[in-house]
């Protein structure tokens, strides 16, 4: 980790002598801020610096030690940590360490907390409650530092378009994906027996959403996963959601993330097929999910028998895909650049006792001393 110190070092030290023009240039290429196996396991540890992966340089670095013991969301230049066992959530700067604690949200807030957005310049942070389809927000706005009341979420009706960032007929949404619930859904095997399936999520992406804005950080719109593996968008200024179809059958073993990179939404999918495994993004798009970039077959096949999980964040271009499983040999970091489709797997990064970290998930974010919390 020291020539990860030295190189972040170096980097400030080039900040020094840019212009702004040539600071926003820089701030293009993101860090990621990694989540080890360890860290999901939410228990009490001293403070520790946080390891990040410095996307223009290729290189690991240190970060801030984390003020919470996982984050949930990040924006910009910053970071939202959320305590587990109170729910109170906190802001912080990775590059400086300055963090500050968020008020509570308003007393009716109430409901179970269901996904964690967080964008824009200043930044807002929404929480999505409740359950499928009696869903509500609560919008914290850092320019007035203070809550907004929380607001019901409806269904998309026809008048009232969702997902600006994947534009389609409002006749393709079928609403009622999921029933009035938002629970398992059963289907028959073809022996007869009853099946449930539903999602497993990580701990460090339980609540996760991936954001997309237009370019002046309007027209929010927030997508995250249901209980049952549906996607969902919310539009967060019409205060309206609505359920994607599925990609692949209910009955279909596989795992499934959700990101934002560029201003549009993809989904990640890893899934078996014919003795080998493959791992697809996919756009919704004028009614239907359009395959727009794959993982070399052999590199993925490399995950057939696994049961590997994966899990996603975007930024810019770029879509980070953390593999883990049972099997050590599947566990690592993959980088995409969704235009080209070109792929390649992270150089292993070694802890403090030598010995090769792995890797679960990933949060984004802008390298900037100056993100203010």
């Amino acid at each position: 980790m020291a020539a990860a110190v030295a190189s972040s070092g170096g980097r400030k030290r080039k900040c020094e002598e840019l212009s702004a023009p040539e600071l926003g240039q820089l701030h293009e290429d993101p860090w990621f801020l990694m989540l080890s196996d360890q860290q999901e396991e939410e228990e009490p540890r001293p403070p520790c610096p946080a390891v990040a992966f410095d996307a223009a340089e290729k290189t690991w670095a240190q970060c801030r030690a984390a003020p919470g013991p996982v984050p949930v969301a990040a924006a910009g230049g910053l970071v939202l940590y959320r305590a587990p066992e109170t729910g109170a959530l906190t802001v912080a700067n990775p590059l400086s360490g300055v963090s500050r604690a968020l008020p509570p949200p308003p007393p009716a807030a109430t409901d179970a907390l269901y996904a964690v957005a967080m964008y824009g310049s200043p930044y807002r942070v929404v929480l999505i409650l409740g359950e499928l389809p009696h869903l509500s927000m609560a919008v914290f706005d850092s320019s007035k530092n203070a809550w907004e009341d929380a607001v019901p979420l409806s269904r998309k009706t026809e008048a009232s378009p969702a997902d600006t960032r994947a534009p389609h007929d409002d006749d393709d949404i079928d609403e009622d994906m999921d029933g009035d619930g938002d629970g398992a859904v059963y289907y028959l095997s073809k022996s007869g027996d009853v099946m449930v399936s539903s999602t497993q999520r990580s701990a460090s992406r339980q609540y996760s959403s991936a954001v997309t804005c237009r370019s002046d950080g309007g027209e929010a719109v927030a997508y995250f996963l249901s209980h049952s593996g549906a996607v969902v968008a919310c539009d967060l200024a019409r205060r309206v959601f609505a359920e994607l179809p599925r990609i692949l059958p209910v009955h279909f073993e596989y795992s499934i993330d959700v990101v934002a990179c560029g201003g549009r939404a993809y989904v990640v999918v890893l899934s078996e097929y014919l003795d080998t495994a493959s791992l697809r993004l996919w756009e919704f798009s004028d009614g239907a999910w359009r395959h727009v970039a794959a993982m070399p077959p052999a590199m993925s096949h490399a995950l057939y028998g696994k049961k590997a999980d994966v899990n996603c964040v975007g930024h810019g271009g770029r879509v980070m895909v953390c593999v883990s499983s049972g099997d050590a040999s599947a566990n690592g970091c993959f980088m995409c650049d969704v235009g080209s489709n070109a792929w390649e797997e992270l150089p292993r990064c070694a802890g403090g006792d030598g010995e090769a970290m792995d890797f679960v998930a990933a949060f984004s974010f802008e390298p900037r001393m100056e993100a203010a919390v």
